[in-house]
């Protein structure tokens, strides 16, 4: 099933938490330094970080009711899947040490927004966040709005945008810059995606599976679009990629990647288009950028 948007903010509230990101960024001095100096801006912001031996769900349980008589009512999920917590009294992190490094960073500064935006500090003592709150189904504008801080940290506001523009436009630029920036590629492509002056879309699957009726099927978890490809083909909707879809043929099945494949879309006026698929297997996800052929040759114009 399709994952809903987590992070859809309003003008205002975006504008709110880039202002606190750009200052957590500054003074942490991490503009322009690579990868993205988290432990910088974490210990500029004062925070710190729980031992990996701290996290486990009974000595969780155990910090949280001896921080609070009615711990349960404080908390915003269960226990079980638990990502990260954020405790406002002690300015203290807990993260999961077992998730990759480039995962765990995103997460850090995910709390760490929880921490910078004074509304959240205000209201909430403890953050705790798990699979399911921050699944976007049910993200509400806290867990948006943190995960705009991460996001902003993360890809050095438009740091990412003016890089990737300078680089080849295929699905290896936003592999590549994952390391550049200490990111996920998942989380890297979907960057690519939003902010690229080229009319693109990056379709996120989840791992393949195999049915008698449809044969190989991947699931899509998310679909993220540039501005421009929205312009023009509007927001696919695709549930699932099955291999009757267009992009059918470019699913990595016992592969990798696949190479670029030329496939065709229809715009909103009813118009088909010659585009290029191609995809890139990071075995959690199934990762596809999909861009009109014209795109290549696109002028580049940059609204700061």
């Amino acid at each position: 099933m399709a994952k809903a948007d987590d992070s859809s903010l309003d003008p205002e509230q975006l504008g709110a938490v880039q202002l606190a990101a750009r200052r957590a960024l500054d003074r942490a001095a991490g503009w322009g330094v690579f990868p993205t100096p988290i432990p910088d801006i974490l210990e500029a912001a004062k925070l710190k970080i729980a031992p990996a031996s701290a996290f486990d769900p009974r000595r969780i349980v155990e910090y949280l009711m001896g921080k609070a008589e009615h711990a349960a009512e404080v908390l915003k999920s269960a226990i079980s899947k638990v990502f990260g917590i954020y405790d406002a009294d002690e300015s203290l992190i807990h993260i999961d040490h077992t998730m990759h490094a480039s995962k765990q960073n995103f997460l850090k500064l995910h709390e760490a927004g929880h921490h910078e935006l004074p509304t959240h500090r205000k209201l909430f003592r403890i953050f705790q966040d798990c699979e399911k709150t921050l699944a976007p189904d049910i993200a509400d504008l806290f867990e948006r709005e943190a995960n705009n801080f991460a996001r902003f940290v993360l890809f050095q506001g438009d740091g990412y945008r003016d890089m990737a523009a300078d680089h080849k436009f295929e699905i290896k630029t936003p592999m590549k810059l994952a390391g550049k920036f200490g990111a996920s590629v998942y989380a890297s492509c979907r960057e690519f995606a939003r902010t690229h002056h080229r009319a693109c879309a990056v379709y996120v699957l989840e791992p393949i599976t195999y049915c008698e009726r449809t044969g190989a099927r991947a699931d899509v978890r998310r679909i993220e679009i540039s501005g421009s490809f929205r312009q023009q083909f509007g927001q696919p909707a695709e549930l699932a990629i099955t291999l009757d879809h267009s992009l059918g043929r470019v699913l990595p099945i016992g592969r990798r990647m696949t190479r670029p494949t030329t496939i065709s879309i229809t715009d909103r006026n009813g118009q088909a288009h010659e585009c290029v698929a191609e995809a890139f297997d990071t075995t959690f996800n199934i990762l596809i950028l999909v861009y009109p052929v014209k795109a290549l040759t696109a002028s580049r114009f940059i609204l700061n």
